[in-house]
């Protein structure tokens, strides 16, 4: 038999069900497009038709952006796709049963059976709880079956009402009734996950995916189904958008190892410090739950297995022993980007403090009486009371106490930055040879790149020392002593007698380099500066740039201050840009983008390129080029222009610290103009595309069972 869209649930229907699904937003064995677009779109119409969101283009559009995050499908025919946005009016379910199949990513091959989940962007705990238990329940067979049997869409709606209802039927089983945190899986009659002393094994999981509705509910009873039939005792904290407990500390303490099923940070990962893990994504949960609970066991009996240190180290070490998709690069990038993000505190303080320095005391206060540049600030050093002020009176004495302690904080930036590096790599035992590698690096001139050098080396030779295998009276002194001892005798050792001349060599060459850049070679600077800036907004190319612009910054030298302005002037575009576009053109953005765009502005002006985010996370093969063009745009005028800045944060709000104002200005706003307007045409040209492709496209048509 054929159904499309049967009339609304009637009144006697399970009112849970009403709340989230009616008879007129399923279709069955329809053809609904040949791709998941299609689908998608075909299935949002029918939350609009029936009023549960106000605008299918944004619904659809944000689906797509998770879809493109890590595709929905899962094996057995399944497909979830699912958003959270401002155009759904109340938590929805759309059902499709297909014919012919779609893909949706799945290993085994197309899906005929598709859920769209749908909450409103700032959606209850309660609504998420009924979209989770859905999630939960499509991991049995038996409630798949029964959708692909199901005679009409009154059926589905029953269906999906005994799966969300919070007291199930007689005889209803599986993860619909399973809380939605630290759920324990049930003991097995035939044990087969114990230690070498006979003792069950005892797992805890976490699982968490970007919009916690679906994947982090579903990787969790995957694993509790798993474990119950491995015989292991199994507890999961779900990290999602339904209200979760986190599992007790006497739990986590007691277990044997720990599973992380992730497609975003753990929160708490501290707690599990020291435990075997295992580590992947939600996918691999759900793909191979019994896999993970077989390494986690094995994990559990292995002295050697890699262990949770809450840095990003311990996760690679973790994910190549379980199969999890992190590699090197990525694991290096999260290492340096560790290292960079605890760097910059010290650079915004110690830079706006030099900065305010130069605003009350001139930029005379950073000079011995001899002319030679002080790096502690001479003013300090010639009136220490205000009884013996300097010839500029009270203000400049105030810029010298700024100065100077800005100039003693911005010191900290390349030590922090190596011993952070090193902390992401061995945690607390890098920290002293980490800080000493920088602090050397520092000292002989090496600067940033001896500090990225010596971080890594610092946090690689106490990651290896802390693996000697040492008698039990001896690894209590292994963490306070022995590994901070050893590791900073060789990495201080490597940097005073072998690595830190030629690095200071490099340093002072590539110093002396951009010293000498003018005309074209540097407004070609400009140009890759302004196109780091804008690849990843924020991410580790963005934080290189930056990086290496601060560390100029504190040689004062005036190629240096051009670099720093051009830095801070590309950094600003993306969100301006998108400020203007979603104000020139709302209609080509969807409502929650609108509202970013307003904020944008602010973060914009500011310097905090992270403002673009949500856009160019939902349409990146249209805004991060967009953006990238405008900052080479900006970087190239500002370079130009020859604008110098000596503050390495604040935007607006640091004119005072800067030359050659009105430079500055017309680069940015010709860099946001140029972004904007490529990003409205690339949207237009989409919106164009669709348009067409909807005109030539026939409606989804039923097909006879």
């Amino acid at each position: 038999m054929s159904t499309t869209h049967p009339g609304p649930v009637t009144p006697g229907s399970d009112p849970q069900a009403s709340a989230i699904i009616e008879t007129a937003t399923v279709a069955l064995d329809v053809n609904a497009g040949s791709d998941t677009a299609a689908v998608i779109t075909h299935l949002a119409g029918l939350l609009v038709e029936t009023g549960r969101a106000t605008q299918a283009d944004g619904l659809v559009e944000a689906a797509l952006a998770r879809e493109a995050q890590s595709p929905t499908g899962l094996p057995g025919g399944i497909a979830i796709p699912h958003c959270r946005t401002e155009g759904v009016t109340r938590a929805s379910l759309a059902f499709a049963r297909l014919a012919p199949g779609v893909d949706f990513g799945a290993a085994d091959g197309p899906a005929d059976i598709v859920f769209l989940i749908a909450a409103p962007a700032s959606g209850g705990s309660e609504h998420m709880k009924l979209l989770s238990a859905l999630a939960r329940a499509l991991v049995r067979p038996d409630f798949v079956a029964s959708l692909r049997s199901a005679p009409d869409a009154a059926t589905v709606v029953d269906l999906v009402g005994d799966v969300v209802s919070p007291t199930p039927a007689a005889g209803a089983t599986g993860a619909a009734a399973a809380p939605a945190a630290a759920t324990p899986a049930p003991a097995s009659a035939e044990p087969t996950g114990t230690t070498a002393s006979g003792k069950r094994t005892s797992i805890v999981a976490i699982t968490a995916c970007p919009t916690g509705i679906a994947h982090t509910y579903m990787a969790a009873d995957s694993l509790t189904y798993a474990a119950e039939r491995a015989g292991v005792d199994f507890v999961v904290e779900t990290q999602g958008s339904s209200k979760s407990t986190p599992a007790d500390p006497a739990v986590i303490a007691a277990a044997d190892a720990v599973i992380f099923a992730t497609d975003v940070g753990v929160k708490g990962r501290e707690r599990f410090a020291g435990k075997p893990v295992v580590e992947s994504g939600t996918k691999r949960a759900i793909n191979e739950p019994d896999a993970m609970i077989a390494d986690a066991v094995a994990a559990a009996g292995n002295p050697s297995a890699p262990r949770v240190s809450g840095t990003a180290a311990a996760a690679g070490a973790a994910s190549a022993s379980s199969g999890s998709e992190l590699g090197w690069g990525t694991r290096l990038r999260q290492i340096l980007l560790t290292g960079v993000s605890y760097m910059i505190p010290f650079v915004a303080a110690g830079g706006l403090l030099i900065a305010l320095g130069f605003l009350f005391g001139g930029y005379e206060i950073a000079l011995k009486p001899d002319g030679a540049t002080d790096p502690i600030g001479a003013t300090i050093a010639l009136s220490n009371s205000l009884t013996n002020l300097p010839s500029g009176g009270i203000m400049q004495y105030l810029g010298g106490v700024f100065f100077e302690i800005g100039s003693l904080a911005f010191f900290f930036l390349v030590p922090a930055l190596a011993g952070y590096i090193a902390f992401a790599i061995a945690d607390r035992p890098g920290l002293a040879p980490g800080f000493t590698a920088g602090y050397i690096a520092a000292t002989v001139g090496a600067g940033f790149i001896g500090g990225l050098v010596g971080g890594l080396i610092a946090g690689f030779v106490a990651l290896y020392i802390s693996r000697i295998p040492l008698p039990q009276w001896a690894r209590g002194l292994m963490p306070v002593v022995i590994i901070p001892l050893l590791a900073t005798l060789i990495t201080g050792a490597l940097m005073l007698m072998v690595l830190g001349r030629p690095l200071a060599w490099v340093t002072r060459e590539l110093t002396s380099a951009l010293s000498n850049m003018s005309g074209s070679s540097a407004i070609i600077l400009g140009i890759v500066l302004g196109l780091m800036m804008c690849f990843d907004l924020g991410g580790p190319v963005n934080k290189a740039a930056y990086a290496f612009a601060v560390q100029g910054l504190a040689t004062g030298g005036p190629a240096e201050l051009h670099i720093m302005a051009t830095v801070m002037a590309a950094g600003m575009v993306p969100p301006l840009a998108m400020a203007l576009a979603t104000l020139v053109r709302p209609k080509l953005f969807t409502e929650p983008e609108r509202e970013n765009g307003k904020a944008a502005w602010l973060l914009g002006a500011s310097f905090i390129s992270e403002g673009a985010i949500p856009f160019a996370a939902a349409d990146p093969l249209r805004v991060i080029p967009s953006m990238m063009a405008g900052g080479a745009v900006t970087g190239a005028i500002t370079m130009a222009f020859d604008v110098g800045l000596r503050a390495p944060h604040g935007g607006i709000f640091v004119f005072f610290a800067m030359s050659n104002v009105l430079g500055f200005l017309v680069a940015l706003a010709a860099g946001t103009v140029v972004a904007a307007a490529i990003v409205v045409a690339l949207k237009e040209m989409r919106v164009r595309t669709t348009k067409d492709t909807v005109t030539a496209t026939p409606a989804a048509t039923p097909v006879a069972a």
